[in-house]
């Protein structure tokens, strides 16, 4: 038993001693050339530089399924976004005050990070309850608020009405 451990040891040091031998150099080099052949050079990546807005708009829809709150520059575009939905609530949960609260702390921190925001004129649409509980969130992150603005729709007119009844 002792005599056959013995060997199997010996050979595993010359499989291993024939594993570290040097390779033959030529060989070695022709399949790195087949690689590189094989694979386009990738140019390096340029860091991305670090975009300032400290003043901007926030957009916050509050409607009674979700809150949406969106953070622009001055022109409009895009910077952050977040969503009760996005933040993990589902269902009815989407549509609380809570859960706008929430979406808004994590939409201003990130832009805080990303892009030093710090003044914000704040747009709101939308009849929902996270109307207000975006607002507080927004000062209480030392957001300075310059104006609030409800942009929400109002129908001129309403809808068509029912046609009328026939008795």
């Amino acid at each position: 038993m002792a005599e056959d451990k013995s060997e199997a040891l010996v050979k595993e040091e010359k499989v291993v001693a024939e594993d570290t031998a040097a390779p033959v150099a030529s060989d070695d080099k022709q399949s790195e050339n087949a690689e590189s052949a094989d694979k386009p050079k990738e140019a390096p990546k340029r860091k991305k530089a670090k975009r300032n807005v400290p003043a901007g708009q926030v957009h916050v829809l509050a409607s009674f399924n979700n809150t949406m709150v969106t953070f622009t520059d001055t022109k409009g575009n895009v910077l952050v976004g977040s969503s009760a939905g996005a933040c993990g609530f589902r269902g009815s949960k989407k549509g609380t005050a809570y859960a706008a609260q929430v979406a808004a702390e994590r939409a201003a921190q990130a832009a805080k990070q990303q892009f030093g925001f710090k003044k914000a004129d704040i747009f709101i649409k939308g009849i929902g309850l996270g109307r207000d509980a975006a607002v507080r969130v927004l000062a209480g992150m030392d957001i300075a608020v310059d104006s609030i603005t409800d942009v929400t729709g109002v129908p001129h007119g309403g809808t068509r009405p029912p046609k009328a009844r026939r008795i």
